[in-house]
């Protein structure tokens, strides 16, 4: 062999993409001293997506302090590109290995990603992609939109910070001031918010929730459309990818 490229995705929770390329180089020179390698790791949105943008593109890292899954304090990093681009990891604070042992996606918050969000476009860029694999959450995104300055009214006008397991209680949506920059999301799912191929159906399982839960959850899925669409005129019920990261697409 004179040329091998290397281009593999992260070993969930084992390896990331850039651990799988240094092991196979080894190996490969290992055996075939005169062979070329080319390592190019990849990522489907979820963790190390930073990482592999650096490794392609160059970059730095950024870090900022943001609320976990729990809604604790945590410190975590999004990518700048050379052109400015901010890349944003939605596992960095709200992925499945922050909960390992206590998954529950009635209780977990993206909200540390709006925060990232938030940081980058207060720091000067004006295009942020968010990889949207690999989350706990079920949110719909409620918590990153509360970051970003987005207002969820109970029926008694009070404001709150959704979870999976309220979504429910939202009756109004208060639209949250601009911002000034592009958000591109990062997916590589088509299932829409809700029913029997969304968000919770398909996904919560594996975040924790139970048969009565994911009925739960569905439903909230369901009535924030519906909110969606009343408060600020949207139509997101049949999205392609809007059930990515529990409704954060």
């Amino acid at each position: 062999m004179k040329k091998v490229i290397i281009i593999p995705d992260s070993f969930k929770g084992t390896l990331s993409a850039q651990n799988i390329c240094d092991v196979i180089r080894e190996r490969l020179s290992a055996h075939f001293p005169e062979c070329e390698t080319v390592c190019i790791p990849v990522a489907d949105g979820g963790e190390g997506t930073v990482d592999c943008f650096l490794s392609g593109v160059g970059g730095k890292k950024v870090q900022c302090s943001v609320k976990g899954p729990f809604f604790d304090d945590m410190t975590c990093e999004y990518a700048v590109l050379p052109d400015g681009t901010a890349v944003v990891e939605t596992a960095a604070c709200a992925g499945l290995p922050l909960v390992f042992g206590r998954e529950d996606p009635l209780r977990t918050t993206t909200y540390g990603v709006g925060q990232m969000i938030r940081h980058a476009v207060e720091h000067g860029c004006t295009k942020v992609i968010v990889g949207l694999g690999g989350s706990c959450t079920n949110d719909c995104g409620a918590g990153a939109a509360a970051a970003l300055g987005v207002v969820f009214r109970k029926a008694d006008g009070s404001a709150f910070i959704p979870t999976g397991g309220t979504l429910h209680e939202v009756v109004s949506i208060d639209k949250a001031p601009s911002l000034y920059a592009k958000i591109i999301a990062m997916c590589d799912i088509q299932n829409p918010l809700y029913g029997k191929t969304g968000a919770a159906f398909v996904f919560a399982p594996q975040k924790g929730a139970s048969e009565d839960d994911v009925r739960l959850l569905d439903n909230g899925l369901r009535h924030m459309a519906d909110c969606i669409r009343s408060s600020l005129g949207v139509d997101v019920r049949m999205l392609p990818g809007g059930g990515a990261a529990g409704g954060l697409g």
